[in-house]
């Protein structure tokens, strides 16, 4: 049984970032959709879909490498936990590198990167930050 579908989508991609592979597929779900969405707004992956499939529908994640094969995803790494879960208030998000990386940051109004968290003054749960 997994108890965190969150980390799991973030090990898949991870490990096929390092392998390189076209595309990572992964159980569907409502947040994992929102975060696809984000790193595709972002510039990490090139697209993303939803695959029909039995019993259920799963998420496809096309990655992105740059043009001579180099990883646009360096690091990716899970900040809230199921036993330890992150709050952060709009005011106390901090860019990732120096603006160079992303927060994503689970809030009443979707799923979001921290820089529209802080354009829009909106606070959350942070789920994972990306490099």
């Amino acid at each position: 049984m997994m108890t965190d579908p969150i980390a799991d989508m973030l090990t898949r991609i991870r490990n096929a970032v390092r392998v390189e592979r076209p595309q990572v597929d992964m159980p569907l779900s409502k947040i994992k959709r929102g975060l696809a969405e984000v790193l595709k707004r972002e510039g990490y992956i090139w697209d993303w879909e939803e695959v029909e499939g039995k019993p259920a529908n799963s998420l496809r994640v096309h990655l992105k490498y740059g043009p001579n094969g180099e990883r646009v995803i360096r690091r990716i790494r899970r900040v809230s936990k199921p036993g330890h879960r992150v709050y952060s208030g709009a005011a106390h998000l901090k860019p990732i590198l120096g603006g160079l990386g992303i927060s994503v940051i689970s809030t009443s109004r979707g799923v979001i990167s921290d820089r529209e968290a802080r354009q829009r003054k909106l606070g959350g749960e942070v789920l994972c930050e990306i490099w």
